[in-house]
């Protein structure tokens, strides 16, 4: 077995014996990778973090061939977010960013762009963003990064415009894959609809994220309907409504 090294966030944990853990992390380099640490609970070990969620760590492990768990051997600490300690609601949203990593990605399939997208949306949630703009700019990269990025430019459906002249607002289905045109949308059971502002908005949030611009502040009420489009989209892809979503939207 050889040696490998990546740049990891902790995305879950749980207690296998007195002494180890088993964690899961997505990495910048492997994508997501469950391993065992042994010794991981131990005050003296390899180990200089506690693999506590959301910590991001250099770590060496020891691939499995067969399948089963990988083998954690070093890890080194290489930043913390401590300011979501004393914030519940951006903890909460830094958890539901580790819930989407860890239930709605694959083993071993790397995605640099997502993992950046992360450590940029943990840090924005450090310095204050709101937690709501902060999930919808993450949700919209996990969903790209994933091939379900929707369709916005035209009906996903027939490809016809989606807000022709006059209409004032767009249906939106996450079934189908995206914004649906004034004869496919009332057709659609999951529709939903958008306002023109909304759309535009949706439209430029999907564009690849610049994360030196820092995130875009969404008005109140673009973002009211937003949050529940996005929610609904982010479910079905994942097969079930993600457990901390309803702490992100209150």
């Amino acid at each position: 077995m050889a040696a490998e090294q990546a740049l990891a966030l902790v995305v879950r944990g749980t207690d296998w014996s007195e002494t180890s853990r088993i964690t899961t992390l997505f990495t910048l380099e492997f994508g997501k990778v469950r391993a065992l640490a042994k010794g991981g609970r131990r005050l003296k070990s390899n180990f200089d973090c506690a693999f506590d969620l959301l910590t991001v760590c250099r770590v060496v492990f020891l691939r499995k061939a067969s399948g089963g768990l990988d083998l954690l051997t070093e890890a080194r600490m290489e930043e913390r977010f401590p300011v979501l300690r004393t914030n519940l609601p951006a903890l909460y949203a830094g958890y539901y960013v580790a819930e989407l990593l860890s239930d709605g990605t694959q083993d071993y399939d790397p995605h640099p762009e997502l993992f950046e997208a992360a450590l940029g949306t943990l840090r924005d949630l450090g310095n204050g963003a709101d937690t709501r703009d902060a999930a919808t700019g993450f949700e919209l990269v996990w969903l790209r990064e994933l091939g379900y990025s929707p369709r916005l430019d035209a009906c996903a459906t027939c490809g016809a415009d989606v807000v022709p002249a006059g209409a004032a607002r767009a249906a939106f289905s996450p079934a189908a894959g995206g914004a649906l045109c004034p004869t496919c949308g009332p057709a659609a059971p999951d529709r939903r609809w958008l306002s023109a502002a909304g759309l535009a908005a949706l439209r430029d949030l999907a564009e690849p994220p610049d994360r030196g611009g820092g995130l875009p502040v969404l008005s109140p009420g673009v973002r009211a309907e937003l949050r529940p489009l996005l929610g609904q989209t982010v479910s079905f892809v994942l097969g079930r409504r993600p457990r901390l979503l309803g702490y992100v939207d209150g």
